[in-house]
Order: structure tokens, then sequence, then C-alpha cells
């Protein structure tokens, strides 16, 4: 009983949660729908039920205090590792690639819960260790053993996840103080394994070869640069943009959403920019922006303790760098990786995933310190 009264104690003296996140994650919601109808009015009843469910979970989340949370990060990471095995062993093949697994029906990636379950216990591991952070056997070994252990598992099936992953989490150990020299060391088992995962996958070394337009890899063919090969999509998506100029075709007018494969999840962000033309590109990344203002410098900044401050500067970092990777995909900056524009793209574990991180984030916002202090 006594724990019940901590608990409900606790939940009723937290503040009121970052209001500028929400309505970035608002804005960005409504901007999806709309563009989701403009790919295809078949989806969009499936896609406002799926965006329903992922702002109700980021509503429960937030009062969720993050501390219990931490507790369970561990469990949660294991079970995320048997998952992906799974899905390894027994998964359901879609574009090429063994992401999914289906359970009466319904469809998921592991991958989306993997990366939430690794934020939490790595912020959890860096908070232990503070007192010796700087020990490479003590708080560097068990850290980055976690992180690689998962970086792999997802990297067999999604690199480009994998590698947002890293960038993530090799962040928050910057935050944490880790050696700088230790951090430069697992950028170069990062590189290694990345290049040993491509040696593994023809298709995605294609999509490298294409990108950077030479020949890198032996298991490839010539044919990864024909036109209609594997620079296709990211030349249609350079063609939605530009025909977008400056205020774009208009709502439902996307022309490029015929050529386009995935228009309503992988290049959504093209149909955006065709039809919204670059005034609708720059309110989309308006709005990351936004959020990546106030996840760093409001709440990671205001966090009350060290576990949030890592926490929140994960989460904003995994969901960010999904929104940056995804829009320079479609500008033809990155290759071609597949990775949803968060709340935007059409889809549902990865929505629900972002939806418990926005969720973990406002919960951190609302036990924040004052400003004044947070600054001091």
């Amino acid at each position: 009983m006594s724990t019940f009264t901590t608990r409900l104690r606790v939940l009723t003296q937290q503040g009121e949660a970052n209001r500028y996140v929400i309505w970035a994650v608002l804005g960005l919601s409504a901007i999806g729908a709309l563009a989701v109808s403009s790919t295809t009015e078949a989806l969009l009843n499936n896609h406002l039920l799926r965006v329903g469910v992922a702002v109700s979970a980021a509503a429960l989340f937030s009062v969720i205090d993050y501390r219990w949370l931490a507790r369970w990060s561990k469990v949660l990471l294991v079970g995320t590792f048997v998952l992906l095995v799974v899905v390894k062993l027994m998964g359901a093949q879609e574009g090429g690639a063994t992401r999914w697994l289906r359970v009466a029906g319904v469809g998921f990636q592991p991958s989306d819960l993997a990366k939430v379950a690794l934020v939490l216990y790595i912020a959890v591991l860096l908070a232990r260790k503070q007192a010796y952070i700087q020990s490479f056997t003590r708080a560097f070994l068990p850290v980055g053993l976690w992180l690689m252990a998962t970086v792999v598992l997802i990297g067999l099936e999604d690199l480009s996840t994998a590698l947002v992953l890293l960038v993530a989490v090799t962040l928050m150990c910057f935050v944490a103080r880790v050696s700088v020299l230790q951090l430069m060391g697992t950028g170069l088992v990062a590189l290694v394994l990345a290049v040993a995962l491509l040696s593994t996958s023809p298709q995605r070394a294609a999509r490298v070869e294409s990108f950077v337009g030479m020949k890198l890899f032996p298991h490839t063919t010539e044919a990864v640069f024909d036109e209609q090969g594997e620079g296709y999509q990211a030349r249609q998506a350079r063609i939605a943009l530009a025909m977008g100029g400056l205020f774009g075709r208009g709502m439902g007018q996307s022309v490029q959403r015929d050529f386009l494969p995935e228009p309503s999840n992988d290049f959504i962000f093209a149909i955006i920019g065709e039809e919204y033309g670059f005034l609708g590109v720059v309110v989309v990344l308006g709005l990351f922006g936004l959020f990546l203002f106030q996840g760093f410098l409001r709440i990671a900044r205001a966090a009350p303790d060290p576990l949030g401050l890592f926490m929140a500067t994960g989460l904003t970092t995994v969901i960010v760098l999904f929104g940056l990777v995804h829009a320079g995909v479609s500008a033809g900056l990155f290759p071609v990786t597949g990775l949803a524009l968060p709340f935007v793209s059409y889809g549902g574990t990865s929505l629900l995933a972002n939806g418990v991180m926005v969720g973990i984030l406002l919960n951190i916002s609302r036990q924040a310190r004052p400003l004044a202090e947070a600054t001091s």
C-alpha cells in the first residue's frame, strides 16, 4: 500500500508536460494525415487509427515515472533480443528484408521495440557508472557490449536503424563524459561491422554503390547503375521535390506518387515537397527543429537527475535522426534506407514506438527542474 501511495504522490506532484513537444508531434501527425490521404485514401482510416494509438501511448507514458520504466529496461532489452532472433529465423519478408513478425495476423517490427529498450537501458548503465565513467572495464565495456549486441542483431536486416541507434547512443555516452578515445574506438568497430554487414547483403551494397556512383563490392553487378535499378527510387524522389517548387502543386496533386515505391512511407517527405513545395518542407523540418531544441535545451538540460538527462538525449536524438535521414534520402544526401518519417509516414510499430518515446520524454519534462536552476 505504501508503494502505491508513493507512486500516486509522484504522479500528482509532476508538473506540466512540455507543450512545444506536444505541438510539434501534433503538427507532424496532421501533416502526415494529409500526405497519406494524398498517396492513397484507402490507408487513411488505418493511419488515423494508428496515430490515435501512438498519441494515446504518448499520453499514457507521460504520466508513468521514467525511473520506474528504467527498472524494467534490461528485461525489455533482453526480450527484444529474443524477438530479433525469432524474426531472423521465422520472420516475414517484405521489401527484400526479413524484419516483420506476425502474431494472430498482426505484423510488427521488433527493431522498433529494441530502439526504445536500448536507449532506456544504456541511460540506466551510464547513470549508474558516473562515479567511474572513464573506466574501460567497469563502465565502457558493459555499455559497449550491450550496444554492439543490439546493433548487430538489428543490423542483420536493418542497417540504417542500427546506425541511427549507434549515433544516438554515442551522443548519450559523450554527454555522460565517456572517454572520447573510447568513443572513437567504438566508431572504428562500428565501421568494420558496417562493411561486414554490407558485404553479406548484395541488395544493401548495391544501394551504397548506386549512391556513390562507383563499384565497391565484388558481390554486386553493374546493374546497380542502371537507370531502372537501385538509383530509380532516389531519382524519382528528387524529381518530386524539384516539381514542388516554392508553393507546391497542391494537396492531392502529386504525380510522382505513381512512380515512387512506398510513397506513403519511405518517400512521404518527397510527396510533401511536391504537393506543398519548399514551404511545406520548411514547416516539416521546422517542427523537427523545434522538437530537437526542446528535447535538448529544455527537457534534457533541466532533467532532475542524470538518468533523465541521458534518456532525454537519446530519445530526442533517435526521433530527430530518423526524420533527418528520411528527409536526406529524399533529397539525395543519403543512400535509400527505408526509414519512416516519425509521426508522418504510414506505419504501425514505428508510430507506436515513437509515441512511447515521446511519452517518456514528456514525463521527464514534467519533473524538470526550474529553468533558472537548470542553467546555473
